[in-house]
């Protein structure tokens, strides 16, 4: 809730919103009278040496200062607006000071962070002077009993303005309540002014749209080579492990083989020979299987449709397979939807009962469609622990999109859409 917000609602005085209002323009006020002195400071240092370089770099330090104010303000504005300010800064292209120093030039963000400072620096000395009038006269008003009682002074103690003076108790007593009605009307206005001070400092402050596509564009390359580079490691990773791990436990498989076959029958080196070479060949299974998780190597060299056919016939429950993908896709997509097919058809294994299940694929319209039809229980749950959460942030890294269609009692389908690039 903004402080507009909290305006418009009938408790607003027994609230803390007209104290943090006072607050923001009180603190608005003394960092405005720091920074007038500090801009005043610079720009006389600057001017009297300007005669040498170093004055002109002095000058040339007056924008920047807004870099230390935008981040001061931005949280100060949390004080009447709790909604977060980000920064418009985006980090230089290259490293070096005067990179840093050329690159917040040429930022627009950089010129409005220095407009808002020096109206901080003018309506913050303005906050400070009319707060100080605000208030003196407020406890003027409602105090001037209890200033009269405890002062010495037998003529004239409070002068409220031209022509009006108190000087007795009993004069005091009938201003409280005018004091007291000016102190309810000073808080609407005090919380009004301090919401639109903020609302022109968030004008200032926040990122423009143009920024924030810029900043869009950025980090979406900047996810696209991550992909990229976590595809590639995949593929390294299964060559490895193809090429490599797998290879020696095939020769060990095959030389154990050869030594059960030399061993003497019964004996207890052919026993021991025999468990070592099943124990071999259950190592050389599981690497498979860790291997296509990995990435599978048919995938690679063939495609989305031999990679999900092959996968489909690993399947315990009976999948029949329609996947028609004409080209070969990039291999970001490849890899995503291949794994969806591989985690939809597991769950299909452990969770929906079904006695089939059906995988269709095909591009249409610029995207790649893939769905998952089972004749299951239905009733799967992202929070249950299926894994459908973590599908969609897969589908979510290659811009596309995934729908789970699960009524109790089933069919279930999944279904998931990516853009072709």
């Amino acid at each position: 809730m903004t402080i507009w917000q909290a305006l418009r609602r009938p408790r607003f005085l027994l609230s803390s919103w007209p104290w943090r209002g006072l607050a923001y323009l009180a603190s608005g006020g003394v960092l405005g009278m720091v920074i007038a002195i500090v801009l005043f400071t610079i720009a006389i240092t600057g001017a009297v040496l300007s005669l040498f370089v170093i004055g002109l770099a002095v000058l040339a330090l007056l924008p920047l200062c807004g870099l230390v104010v935008g981040p001061i303000e931005r949280w100060r504005l949390r004080l009447v607006d709790p909604v977060p300010v980000s920064s418009p800064h985006r980090p230089p292209s290259r490293p070096g000071a005067w990179a840093w120093f050329t690159h917040r030039y040429r930022e627009p963000s950089t010129w409005r962070e220095f407009a808002c400072t020096l109206l901080l620096a003018v309506l913050g000395l303005a906050d400070l002077i009319g707060l100080s009038i605000v208030l003196t006269s407020v406890g003027l008003l409602i105090g001037s009993p209890v200033i009269i009682a405890f002062s010495d002074r037998s003529e004239e103690v409070i002068n409220l303005g031209p022509g009006w003076q108190v000087n007795s108790i009993g004069e005091a007593l009938p201003v409280v309540p005018i004091g007291v009605l000016l102190a309810v009307v000073f808080a609407y206005l005090i919380a009004a002014w301090a919401g639109g001070r903020a609302n022109l400092t968030r004008f200032l402050l926040a990122p423009r749209e143009s920024e924030l596509g810029e900043r869009v564009v950025a980090l979406t390359r900047s996810r696209a080579r991550l992909v990229d580079a976590f595809q590639a490691e995949r593929r390294r990773i299964e060559r490895d492990l193809h090429d490599g791990a797998q290879q020696r436990l095939v020769a060990l498989s095959v030389e154990l083989g050869l030594a059960r076959l030399d061993a003497p029958p019964g004996s207890d080196v052919a026993r021991r020979v025999a468990s070592a070479h099943e124990q071999a060949k259950l190592a050389l299974a599981e690497l498979r299987e860790l291997i296509r998780g990995v990435h599978p190597q048919v995938l690679t060299d063939r495609g989305l449709a031999p990679a999900v056919t092959e996968v489909a016939g690993r399947a315990v429950v009976p999948v029949e397979v329609h996947v028609d993908v004409p080209r070969r896709l990039a291999p970001e997509i490849e890899a995503a939807a291949y794994f969806v097919v591989t985690e939809a058809l597991t769950n299909v294994d452990r969770h929906s009962k079904a006695t089939s299940a059906t995988v269709r694929g095909g591009i249409h319209n610029g995207l790649l469609n893939v769905e998952i039809l089972d004749d299951g229980v239905g009733g799967a749950d992202p929070a249950l622990g299926s894994g459908l959460v973590g599908l969609a942030d897969r589908i979510a890294v290659v811009d596309g999109a995934l729908t789970v269609v699960s009524p109790i009692g089933g069919p279930t389908l999944l279904r998931v859409e990516i853009p072709v690039r």
